[in-house]
């Protein structure tokens, strides 16, 4: 690993600093190097706040350093648009900064690349694509919309090695491992809304909330999303509490509604020709609100929908060294009658989490 590269990767861990607290801003980390060493660091702030930028430039003159000549390395292309802050390429250049390492050009349309153009227009020197995978993993679901204006779905189970998610009697806690269940915690925490089905809130009436110790560090909890065809869901259910919740119908209920909205939940009704909530309308839905990574927790017959349907783009499997024999599967799929009608994904990472593995795997 080069030099330039050891010092993006260090601000790749600064950038992890806002994983849970930046949506739908990208988490970004940035670094100041003058003379060989680090005189500032930063990471992106909650919306309407900071960004890495300013909050490495922020320290550097906190602690009596000037900013002129420097290197800045950032995880992202430094903004050249208003949003909720000022331009900061604009204020790199005031800074006098002689130079900005990035490890990717920022895919928002009012950036792309407009960033680095005023840098280099500005005479200050410009190098991008250092350690640019890591860079796009870290914010995919921000990249993911900006490009395609959808969400990252990120489809969660945790089953036995023989693929069951409960037993026939439907008793599930736990399959997994404190230590995977953990694990889980984290992903919802990143996550910017958690989805889940009507079938799930009436069998197990969950919360559906991050409770782990990184719930510590959030400043807010996912929007909470279910999809519910028929708007059943009873007004008492656990999942509602504290309000914020959004429900997708494939029915006009005007009462129901009125008493959903009374409770603080946002009902939107989107149908498909079939009668059911239209899936593929509910992520684009998701995507307008500025939601970057969708983390679905659902049964197996939503969970099956969504993937015939082509709306998830990423599992995450913990699967425990046990054998359940006859009991719920992962997916209530259809039976197939050739092989070539298989729903094929790539492997793309694997790791053991305590006794159980934890599986990414994507289908693109």
């Amino acid at each position: 690993m080069t030099k330039t590269e050891m010092l993006m990767s260090q601000a790749l861990r600064l950038a992890e600093n806002g994983l849970f607290s930046c949506s739908p801003n990208p988490a970004v980390g940035c670094i100041i190097v003058k003379d060989g060493r680090i005189i500032g660091e930063g990471f992106t702030q909650p919306p309407g706040g900071n960004h890495a930028e300013i909050q490495a430039m922020a320290d550097a003159m906190a602690k009596g350093h000037d900013i002129r000549g420097a290197t800045t390395y950032v995880t992202l292309e430094p903004c050249s648009h208003f949003g909720r802050t000022p331009p900061c390429a604009d204020v790199l250049i005031r800074a006098g900064v002689a130079k900005v390492v990035v490890a990717m050009v920022d895919p928002n349309p009012l950036v792309a690349g407009q960033g680095l153009a005023r840098l280099q227009a500005a005479g200050i020197v410009v190098e991008s694509g250092v350690m640019e995978g890591p860079a796009r993993e870290m914010n995919i679901g921000f990249f993911t919309r900006m490009q395609s204006g959808k969400p990252w779905v990120r489809l969660k189970v945790a089953a036995s090695l023989d693929g069951k998610t409960a037993l026939h009697n439907g008793q599930s806690q736990w399959i997994t491992s404190q230590a995977a269940r953990d694990d889980s915690q984290t992903w919802r925490a990143r996550a910017g809304a958690i989805l889940t089905g009507i079938g799930t809130i009436k069998e197990d009436n969950p919360q559906m909330t991050v409770r782990s110790a990184r719930a510590i560090q959030l400043v807010r909890q996912p929007l909470r999303v279910i999809v519910d065809s028929k708007l059943s869901i009873n007004l008492d259910a656990e999942i509602l509490v504290g309000g914020g919740n959004l429900i997708f119908s494939a029915v006009a209920d005007t009462k129901k509604q009125a008493q959903l909205e009374q409770q603080g939940v946002e009902v939107v009704v989107a149908p498909n020709l079939n009668g059911r909530v239209d899936l593929l309308q509910v992520i684009i839905e998701l995507g307008k609100r500025q939601i970057n990574e969708l983390h679905v927790e659902a049964g197996s017959k939503l969970n099956a929908s969504l993937i015939r349907e082509s709306c998830v783009d990423e599992l995450l499997v913990y699967l425990a060294p046990a054998i359940l024999g006859d009991g719920r599967g992962i997916f209530d799929m259809p039976p197939l009658t050739t092989l070539q009608d298989k729903f094929s994904l790539k492997f793309h990472e694997i790791k053991q989490v305590a006794e159980d593995l934890r599986i990414l795997a994507r289908f693109h």
